[in-house]
C-alpha cells in the first residue's frame, strides 16, 4: 500500500502544472492533499472526480482559502471532517476516513504567524494541535492510523536548513516543537526520521524566492505520522523533492499492506 500527501497550494493552480498526471503516475492508494483553496464545485471534472479515484473534500467557509482532499482508490467506509469545534471546522483543515480498520488522515495544520507576522495565531494552532490529537485517540484503538499532512512545524534543527535565524519565527517555535514532541512521547511515529536519523537536507517546503528551492534552503514540515501499529508495516519512507506544481514537494510511505 502506497500513501502520499502533498501541499498542493491552490489545486487549480497545481492541476494546471500536472497535478492529475502526478496523482495517476503515483502508484497511490491513498492520495491527500493540503491547501486545496476551492471549494469542490470549482474545481474541473478531472480533478474532483478523477477516474479510477474516490474523492473526498473538506472546504473552508471563506473562498480561496485552507481545504483538504483524500483521494483513495476505493471508497471510504466512512469520512469525518469535524473536529467537534466551530473555531477549526470552519477553516477546513481535518479530513479522516475509515477503510476497515485502517484510518487515513489528510490534515492542514494552521501555520501560527498571523497577519502580521507577529506570532498571534500560536495559540489557535497549538489547540488544533491539541484537537486533532483528541480527535485520533479513538482512531488508534481501532486500528493503524495514518496521519498526512502540512504540519507547520519543522521538529529539530535538522529538519530546516537555517535554525539559527529562525528559533522566533512560527514553525520552529518551543512550544511548537515541544507539541511535537507529545506526538511522539505518545506514541505516534515519523517514520521518515526513523528510517533517516541524523540526516539533514531533506525539506518538503521552500520559499518562493530567492532561489531557496534550487539551493535546498528549505523546511521539512510536512509528514505522514503514523500510529504504533501503523509505523510496523511500513516499508518505505521518502521525499519526492523532484515533483513540481507547488512549493511543498510530495512525500509518502510504503506499507506492507
Amino acid at each position: 500500500m502506497r500513501i502520499l500527501s502533498w501541499n498542493v497550494n491552490g489545486l487549480r493552480a497545481c492541476a494546471r502544472k500536472g497535478f492529475v498526471s502526478v496523482l495517476d503516475a503515483s502508484g497511490a492508494d491513498f492520495f491527500g492533499v493540503q491547501e486545496v483553496r476551492a471549494f469542490p464545485e470549482q474545481l474541473d471534472p478531472a480533478v474532483r472526480q478523477p477516474d479510477g479515484w474516490h474523492a473526498s473534500f473538506s472546504s473552508a467557509e471563506r473562498p480561496g482559502y485552507s481545504g483538504v482532499g483524500l483521494y483513495s482508490r476505493r471508497a471510504p467506509d466512512s469520512v469525518i471532517t469535524s473536529l467537534g469545534d466551530a473555531r477549526f471546522d470552519v477553516e477546513g483543515r481535518f479530513l479522516m476516513a475509515r477503510f476497515g480498520r485502517t484510518s487515513v488522515a489528510t490534515v492542514y495544520f494552521p501555520k501560527g504567524s498571523g497577519k502580521e507576522r507577529d506570532n498571534s495565531r500560536v495559540p489557535y494552532k497549538l489547540d488544533f494541535y491539541a484537537a486533532v490529537f483528541d480527535r485520533l485517540a479513538s482512531a488508534r484503538r481501532y486500528g493503524p492510523v495514518y496521519v498526512m499532512g502540512d504540519y507547520n512545524t519543522a521538529h529539530e534543527e535538522l529538519d530546516l536548513a537555517r535554525p539559527a535565524t529562525n528559533r522566533k519565527s512560527s514553525g520552529f517555535l518551543p512550544e511548537e516543537r515541544a507539541e511535537l514532541t507529545r506526538w511522539f512521547d505518545a506514541g505516534w511515529v515519523d517514520v521518515f526520521r526513523r528510517q533517516h536519523p541524523d540526516e539533514p537536507g531533506h525539506y518538503t517546503w521552500w520559499r518562493q524566492w530567492g532561489g531557496a528551492r534550487e539551493n535546498n534552503v528549505g523546511w521539512r514540515i510536512d509528514y505522514v505520522l503514523c500510529s504504533p501499529s501503523a509505523a510496523k508495516r511500513v516499508t518505505a519512507s521518502y521525499i519526492l523533492k523532484d515533483i513540481e506544481g507547488s512549493d511543498h514537494c510530495p512525500l509518502g510511505v510504503d506499507t506492507s499492506d
